[in-house]
């Protein structure tokens, strides 16, 4: 597998992604990421690949094990990420700030960052880069009693899901633990 520990990773946009993914990538790049770009090259690109065309094939890199994590860019970031999501374990989330960059490591363990080109700038984009790459699930709540263990519960429920095996409990979830989760004291 491609790790961030490795400076690997995978990348994709559309054509209204393009331009931040770029700039996304000449940072990686010019700090030894390597990375494999899966979707428009440039801006105007003659055939350029629909944000959903895009968002499987870089969902399917990390759903066969090949890649740790990804970042996808569209328009809204939206569009693309609902297609990654798509393909099986892959934990993906549309970001425009630099808490969410992060939360969406530490608490939700995701492996896909979604951007959208029309809303995130380029510098912050840069910044939420750092804080989805620099971070892994539970990090900077280790004074969180039971936050990670209470994620990582959540993360496998939602692995775990069959929606027709949820249908049949009378849409009821199928629990494959409890968690306390208590506020860190003052």
């Amino acid at each position: 597998m491609k790790t961030v520990a490795n400076k690997q990773i995978v990348v994709g946009a559309d054509g209204g992604g393009v331009d931040l993914k770029n700039h996304v990538v000449a940072w990686l790049e010019s700090e030894g990421w390597e990375v494999l770009d899966l979707g428009c090259k440039v801006r105007g690109e003659e055939n350029s690949p629909m944000f959903q065309r895009v968002g499987f094939k870089v969902g399917a890199k990390i759903s066969e094990g090949e890649y740790e994590k990804g970042l996808i860019f569209c328009g809204t970031g939206m569009g693309i990420h609902i297609a990654a999501s798509r393909c099986p374990h892959v934990h993906a989330a549309v970001i425009e700030s630099v808490a969410a960059a992060q939360r969406c490591a530490t608490g939700n363990g995701c492996n896909i960052m979604s951007m959208g080109g029309n809303y995130v700038a380029p510098a912050t984009a840069i910044e939420c880069v750092k804080a989805f790459l620099g971070h892994n699930l539970g990090d900077t709540f280790e004074n969180f009693p039971g936050f990670y263990e209470y994620h990582k519960l959540a993360r496998d429920e939602i692995e775990a899901f069959d929606y027709e095996a949820y249908k049949a409990n009378g849409f009821q979830p199928i629990k494959l633990g409890d968690v306390k989760l208590e506020r860190p004291k003052k």
